[in-house]
């Protein structure tokens, strides 16, 4: 099984206005979940859904220097410790984006095969959501 998602996407915007998209709590809460979060190594995390069927995620920050935020994610219903990794360049057309999710052969089984789906699918509407609040709230191009 593939242990970790990996995304890539461009933005045509500055590596500070993505940046903190993605380590402002404010921001982090109007284009993903709500947010308890600090940028800050050790900072212990929540993000809330309000969906149905969603569990709040939870996790420890261990590492956040400009351009590298990397925290534990563990959704409460299934206490599996996994890592998410965001990694941020500048580029001629403005900043370019690496997630990658790993360590979900953590899960068992069949449950790994589901999580990495939901996760991978998951990411792809996170990156959405954050290009789309890119554009229309942030006014940034």
């Amino acid at each position: 099984m593939n242990d970790v998602i990996t995304k890539e996407h461009i933005f045509k915007h500055s590596i500070d206005t993505v940046w903190n998209a993605i380590t402002n709590a404010k921001e982090i809460s109007t284009w993903f979940l709500e947010a308890d979060f600090k940028a800050e190594k050790g900072y212990q995390y929540v993000f809330n859904s309000s969906g149905e069927n969603c569990s709040p995620i939870k996790g420890e920050v261990k590492q956040a220097n400009p351009y590298t935020l990397i925290y534990t994610w563990i959704v409460t219903e299934t206490p599996i410790e996994t890592t998410v990794k965001w990694a941020l360049e500048k580029t001629e057309e403005g900043t370019k984006l690496i997630l990658e999710h790993s360590g979900i052969s953590n899960y068992h089984g069949e449950t790994a095969v589901t999580m990495f789906n939901s996760f991978n699918g998951g990411w792809d509407n996170c990156i959405s959501g954050l290009s789309s609040y890119l554009k229309q709230i942030v006014h940034a191009g």
